[in-house]
């Protein structure tokens, strides 16, 4: 008799394998509550699906439940691969960690859950506005925040080279424990500092390429400018006189990253950081994570705080994981149990301690956990990941397009492609039309 015992089975290695599985008949437990099957998103952190683990068995145990858990990978998208292979055979997981734009694109085959979220926005407060944009489809929650995997993508600056190169206190501008004192850490401040840097040769780690940590961060500069490919009633504005001031901007600060940015991917900025060749990157705390085991005195010197402000605001790279229920779910009663119990205080509490930090909590009166106040060396370099001041706005790159449109740009990096090619001598107005014709294709397909 299991009694809640949790199974770890992985992720089979080819697709045709995966459709068989998730075809396989459900069957029910022995329990006076049934079973219920779980694909968790497989923690980069060492040891961080542990807390998830721990939370969820304790929940099957007092519930009764017969509790099967898979930790799924994103290397190689078989996280992806997985969510298709379940929804065409209508079959599989009960509940699966959805990375950010598929919940829209699969939500004709979730189960709403608008009957927990009020109750866990009581408790937690409200979410940030990304995840209002990610979570709810046609006006109603498809799916809850997952702590997990979600994060902020925000500056870890090098003191000692900061204040040395760029004459920037990060940590008199973003005291621990306190708001920030930020008010000229502006476009202009950012581009300076970045230009002196270069100079000094230890250049800002910013990527150009393909994949998310260059797409997120270069997509909160765009929102800082107000630009917008597509609007938020899906009219395209490729051509405004916002887009303009942005690419402007980033082919200055283009100029003065590492030669190779735009052939960077997301393993780059954290073995930029760590090489001890960088003043700056943009990461959630996996870069100092990294530096803090493989060269400690490089973390000692390391700060993350907040993205810089622009015309229209301070925006923050940010990418949540969500948890949706399967439509075809057999026990969607259970699911959504375990789904208020993911969401605790307590038991996010775990999560972000577990991941070092890492992990992300959507709700606004979680984001001063004593995790981030105490993690060191130095001591509070991680207080101002979780914007416990709200002083920036979490964003996504390519929103506030429609969702179906957005997810297009994002996937095909066609804001960093448009950087780049500008940057490789191409003229802004071509790069524009360029970038407009990508968009008309999305539109048409």
């Amino acid at each position: 008799m299991a009694n809640g015992k949790v199974t770890r089975r992985r992720f089979l290695e080819t697709s045709a394998a995966s459709a068989a599985f998730v075809a396989a008949p459900f069957v029910r437990g022995a329990h006076a509550a049934g079973s219920l099957s779980v694909a968790f998103w497989d923690h980069w952190v060492p040891g961080a699906n542990k807390a998830t683990e721990e939370v969820a068995r304790a929940w099957a145990e007092k519930e009764k439940v017969d509790l099967k858990m898979d930790f799924i990978t994103s290397q190689g998208n078989k996280n992806l691969l997985t969510i298709a292979a379940e929804a065409q055979a209508k079959s599989g997981h009960d509940i699966f960690a959805f990375p950010t734009w598929y919940v829209h694109e699969h939500a004709g085959q979730l189960e709403a859950v608008d009957d927990i979220m009020p109750e866990l926005i009581r408790q937690n407060g409200n979410v940030n506005g990304t995840v209002d944009y990610l979570a709810k489809v046609k006006g109603r929650w498809m799916a809850v925040p997952s702590t997990p995997g979600s994060q902020i993508k925000g500056p870890c600056s090098r003191i000692d080279l900061m204040k040395q190169h760029a004459g920037i206190d990060v940590v008199a501008m973003y005291p621990a424990g306190q708001p920030p004192k930020a008010e000229n850490w502006n476009m202009d401040t950012f581009l300076k500092a970045a230009e002196a840097c270069h100079k000094a040769g230890v250049p800002f780690g910013i990527g150009l390429g393909q994949t998310t940590d260059s797409v997120d961060t270069i997509g909160a500069f765009f929102q800082s400018f107000g630009a917008e490919l597509v609007d938020k009633d899906g009219k395209i504005t490729v051509k405004s006189d916002a887009v303009r001031q942005t690419m402007e901007y980033l082919r200055k600060l283009a100029a003065f990253l590492p030669p190779d940015a735009p052939a960077w991917d997301d393993a780059s900025n954290n073995k930029w950081l760590v090489s001890g060749r960088g003043a700056l990157v943009c990461n959630p705390p996996s870069a100092w994570a990294v530096a803090k085991r493989d060269a400690p005195d490089i973390a000692r010197q390391c700060w993350t705080h907040g993205m810089p402000a622009g015309p229209k605001g301070r925006f923050a790279p940010y990418l949540p994981y969500l948890w949706g229920i399967w439509s075809f779910s057999r026990n969607k009663s259970a699911a959504k149990s375990l789904l208020v119990a993911l969401s605790t205080h307590e038991a996010i509490a775990k999560m972000v301690e577990v991941s070092a930090g890492y992990d992300l909590p959507a709700w606004e009166k979680l984001t001063t956990l004593k995790t981030w106040a105490e993690a060191e060396p130095p001591r509070g370099t991680l207080y101002h990941y979780p914007n416990p001041h709200n002083h920036q706005t979490l964003s996504i790159a390519a929103a506030p397009a429609p969702p179906n449109i957005a997810n297009q740009i994002y996937n095909q990096a066609v804001m960093t492609k448009m950087v780049a090619r500008n940057l490789g001598g191409e003229r802004l107005e071509a790069t524009l039309a360029w970038a407009e014709n990508e968009v008309e294709g999305f539109m048409r397909g």
